[in-house]
């Protein structure tokens, strides 16, 4: 039975003065960001602003011991709050002070401050934690690579979970220092540049630096016995490859394709723009995976990317992500077009300086080899779904709606936008349609309508609205209006890279 009480005025104000903020305005940041294809990746309340961590890897046992120290700033007033973590954690301690948690879902570290956080607050959460990453599995699947000798972090959508407590979204992005233990005769790669590295009884640290924002996914770790190149560029950044010692035959292609880098880089710029991070480089473990992944300054490519020769286009791609993808990054994971049509269609202006191919002639082709009931075109590149984030046509389609993009406003404003694009969105994160918005105001051109056509209609254009957008024009195929045009030189080689998609252990195509 409910008995409604009636206080005087005065009464109930003098009352709820009494009532202390913490009883009143204190809630549980969200156990996730809010991003509707991962509902559970990333939490509300806060905003990370560093990662420190260190941590001693084991490569016989696959034994991972961390310490994190996570500095951020509350965006709410906090009760409690959520990291993602997949490993057990031991303690927690937020401000110095001890903090209860607990384990919840397939990965979240729910944390109880001993007294809540107001809004505003710089916070610092110190997690100890460890286990075995290759045991850990989420849905069914694992970001975590075991080698012969160590093992690899690298994966998309995520990744953190297996070895760091994180924020996992790249909405939240920080700056990182990582720093690894792991016995001599072993090396530890990860992001930016190696500040430092150490030996002391049996075991050799190595302290890495990334010092632009960073999504928790780009972040990486492989721990194994790699041969390392070094180098500079023109401008003085660092360059730094890894290759495992034990690559057998695709060791060679492998260098030869990697050992490119910093000239791929250079050729970028020119598109791009300024280099946006502070090192270069990439790394090739001993993997049974097929994939590539665009892991912040240093790019991870698995053996089988030079499986059949070297593979120059797979590190166009993955450095392009550099710009799109890794300085500008996704709002959410639905705009996966502004990391991968750019990357695909740098890999098309590749092909383009390399003689074997223009992107005009790379875009008539997709659009010809395409049969209107092909299920490639119910995919909509601008909001794909998260079973089909990683198709094909994410890459090809949305290469596409770039090159009718350029054939609408001409070569001069189209290049201003390649380049203007990441230098005005650096280090932030972005939807489709502020790309949408950004093109359309740098070239005065309504663009709606051909974004709309190439981007969210789930059916492949009628010719003359392909032609409209110079896509398999008639003009181009007045000699013969029947036929196919013939196969680009580069195709193969763009083609060899599409396992760049295939994300095995996950289920989804990358």
């Amino acid at each position: 039975m409910h008995r409604r009480l009636i206080v005087p005025s005065a009464l109930v104000v003098s009352l709820m003065l009494a009532i202390p903020a913490s009883a009143a305005d204190y809630a549980p940041g969200a156990a996730g960001i809010g991003d509707p294809y991962y509902p559970a990746s990333g939490n509300g309340g806060y905003d990370v602003s560093h990662y420190d961590l260190r941590l001693k890897y084991q490569p016989k046992t696959d034994l991972l011991e961390g310490t994190a120290t996570i500095l951020a700033t509350t965006k709410q007033n906090l009760s409690r709050f959520n990291l993602d973590l997949g490993l057990k954690a031991s303690e927690v301690r937020v401000n110095g002070t001890r903090a209860k948690f607990a384990a919840t879902g397939d990965h979240e570290l729910e944390i109880t401050p001993a007294t809540p956080l107001e809004k505003g607050r710089a916070i610092s959460v110190v997690v100890r934690y460890a286990g075995k990453p290759s045991e850990l599995k989420i849905g069914g699947w694992t970001a975590w690579h075991r080698t012969p000798d160590g093992g690899v972090a690298a994966q998309e959508p995520d990744s953190a979970v297996w070895w760091f407590p994180s924020n996992d979204h790249p909405l939240d992005k920080a700056t990182y220092d990582i720093s690894v233990s792991v016995p001599d005769g072993t090396q530890a790669i990860s992001n930016g540049v190696l500040q430092s590295q150490s030996s002391r009884l049996g075991w050799t640290r190595f302290n890495w630096r990334s010092n632009k924002p960073q999504a928790s996914y780009l972040a990486t770790l492989a721990v194994g016995k790699f041969d390392i190149t070094t180098d500079k560029t023109d401008k003085g950044l660092p360059v730094l490859n890894a290759y495992s010692k034990d690559l057998g035959d695709n060791a060679g292609a492998a260098r030869a394709s990697i050992e490119r880098t910093k000239e791929v880089a250079e050729w970028l710029e020119e598109v791009f723009g300024p280099y946006p991070f502070n090192a270069l480089g990439g790394y090739v473990p001993n993997v049974t995976s097929g994939y590539a992944l665009e892991t912040q300054t240093r790019p991870f490519y698995s053996p089988r990317q030079f499986a059949n020769g070297a593979n120059v286009s797979v590190v166009v791609h993955e450095l392009a992500h550099q710009w799109y993808g890794d300085s500008v990054s996704v709002d959410g994971w639905k705009d996966i077009w502004v990391n991968e049509g750019f990357a695909r269609y740098s890999q098309w202006l590749w092909s383009e300086k390399e003689g074997e191919g223009t992107a005009q002639e790379l875009a008539d082709y997709v659009y010809a080899t395409r049969a209107a009931d092909d299920p490639f075109w119910t995919v909509k590149p601008g909001d794909p779904g998260p079973d089909k984030q990683f198709d094909i046509a994410v890459y090809d389609r949305g290469a596409l709606a770039l090159q009718a993009l350029r054939n609408e406003i001409g070569e001069e404003d189209f290049f201003a936008i390649l380049k203007g694009w990441p230098t005005e969105r650096a280090y932030g994160n972005a939807k489709v349609g502020d790309f949408v918005a950004y093109a359309e105001r740098i070239s005065g051109k309504p663009l709606s309508g051909l974004f709309d056509t190439w981007l969210y209609q789930p059916s492949k254009p009628a010719a003359p609205t392909a032609a409209e957008s110079g896509i398999a024009s008639r003009s181009r195929a007045a000699t013969a209006p029947s036929a196919a045009p013939a196969q680009p030189k580069s195709w193969k080689k763009i083609a060899a890279t599409n396992t760049v998609h295939e994300h095995d252990d996950h289920g989804h195509d990358h």
